[in-house]
């Protein structure tokens, strides 16, 4: 008799400014599962929040043409935790499809955050990534770096403004000249670089402030780090696996969303152009917030690394970019794991 195949549960989409680039990461992860071992279970999340088991052609997703009515059926998941599963919730009736694991292939707000990752553990659907409270401490770049400090590890300065701060219009300016310029200034719980300022001048910041505004509720203004950021890609809860470090190459600005995307005035060098002896301080220096952080499953820990060789945390990305030629998979192509061996040890866990 042949081993009855498991349902994962792949979400996609999400209410986040990152939408459409969860849709390029779950079609790579889709199409690179190994369906004689496990059943697909598609969950599509438009951009109201709205959920739905998708049936439709897997091309449609990345060209953002999945939600129509014929292919969508609304969803929720189900407390039930007998069940461990959703609700199907047919014009007919009710179906319940209980799931062996669920991937949230979710970037950003809403999906990254730990929402989604509490929703799952609520209803003990086993979760395949950082869990709730992994997930967001790793998005509130306040909380991260005060632990990675408690590790051990050197942290920007920085300062946290709330939106009843904006009428304090010397205070945001003197934080400014504290920090010294350029500097930062982010959104504390953004994704992909959406919100980000740097700042070169005093009269740039206040406007830089209401812009971050857009997209949180709370804003963080942060030094800058002279050097270059680098990356660590790891797999893994108790035993890990570490891609090489990568490095991230700026011929001006910094690594925001369009050159994220399209590297038009940057490039991405894998392996580091750095020693064997740093590139092994970076990954050690990974591995430890990686445990401190509580990350399981998979992350990409990022840092910045000085023309003196020190090393600074800048941020974790619980679910990084995961298409095939993001920089998560191609650090771990070069110590020899391929994508769908990424997967497979992934659903495997």
């Amino acid at each position: 008799m042949e081993n009855k195949k498991k349902k994962v549960a792949i979400l996609f989409g999400g209410c986040s400014s990152e939408y459409e680039v969860s849709l390029q990461s779950a079609y790579a992860v889709i199409t690179h599962m190994d369906l004689e071992k496990y059943e697909a279970v598609l969950i599509g999340i438009d951009q109201k929040g709205v959920w739905y088991l998708y049936q439709g052609d897997l091309a449609n997703i990345p060209e953002d043409n999945w939600l129509t009515k014929e292919d969508c059926i609304p969803v929720a998941v189900s407390p039930d935790k007998e069940l461990h599963g959703i609700l199907v919730l047919k014009e007919s009736g009710v179906e319940k499809i209980s799931l062996d694991g669920a991937l949230p292939v979710l970037h950003g707000k809403n999906g990254e955050d730990g929402t989604v990752q509490g929703v799952l553990e609520l209803a003990e659907i086993p979760l395949i990534g950082c869990n709730t409270m992994s997930s967001a401490i790793c998005m509130d770049k306040e909380t991260a770096h005060r632990l990675a400090k408690e590790c051990g590890v050197k942290v920007p300065s920085s300062y946290l403004i709330t939106k009843t701060d904006l009428r304090q219009e010397k205070q945001i300016i003197s934080y400014g000249e504290q920090l010294g310029y350029p500097l930062f200034v982010k959104p504390l719980r953004a994704g992909s670089s959406f919100g980000i300022t740097k700042v070169g001048r005093q009269e740039e910041l206040l406007a830089a402030v209401e812009y971050a505004f857009d997209y949180d509720s709370v804003v963080i203004l942060e030094e800058m780090i002279e050097g270059f950021e680098v990356g660590c890609a790891i797999l893994g809860t108790e035993k890990l696996t570490v891609g090489v470090v990568d490095e991230i190459e700026l011929s001006e600005g910094f690594f925001d969303y369009t050159e994220k995307y399209t590297l038009k005035s940057s490039q991405i060098h894998v392996p580091a152009r750095i020693s064997q002896e740093m590139a092994q301080k970076i990954q050690e220096t990974a591995i430890r917030i990686y445990r401190g952080l509580g990350c399981s499953y998979f992350a990409r820990v990022d840092l910045f690394l000085t023309p003196e060789g020190e090393i600074y945390f800048n941020e974790v990305n619980t679910i990084p970019g995961f298409t095939s030629h993001s920089r998560y998979p191609n650090m771990l192509k070069e110590v020899g794991i391929s994508f769908e061996e990424i997967i497979a040890r992934l659903l495997e866990m």
